[in-house]
């Protein structure tokens, strides 16, 4: 039983810092897409950081927030634990 144990907090762990990875890598192609968006539709000129563009920025930001992408990076913790789960049941009881 402590053998199990320790298996879930370690695999919490490694779980917890790839999803915080992903979650940032996620967050960061989506404000690179959002940037280049701005750029195409009003110009590269000297990619002068204005308020109107920040707020472009921060708008899709909060949008991708609320979106399916991000829900869908939270399979990082429910697909390993389901599987672990489901082979521990099958190993000892089937």
């Amino acid at each position: 039983m402590f053998a199990l144990l320790r298996l879930m907090a370690v695999g919490f762990v490694v779980l917890t810092v790839v999803y915080i990875c992903l979650s940032l890598y996620s967050r960061s192609v989506r404000r690179g897409k959002l940037e280049a968006e701005w750029d195409t539709t009003h110009g590269t000129g000297d990619r002068e950081e204005t308020p109107e563009r920040d707020a472009f920025i921060e708008e899709g930001l909060q949008d991708y927030d609320g979106s399916l992408r991000r829900k869908l990076i939270w399979g990082v913790y429910i697909i390993p634990m389901t599987l672990v789960t489901a082979l521990i049941y099958f190993m000892n009881f089937h």
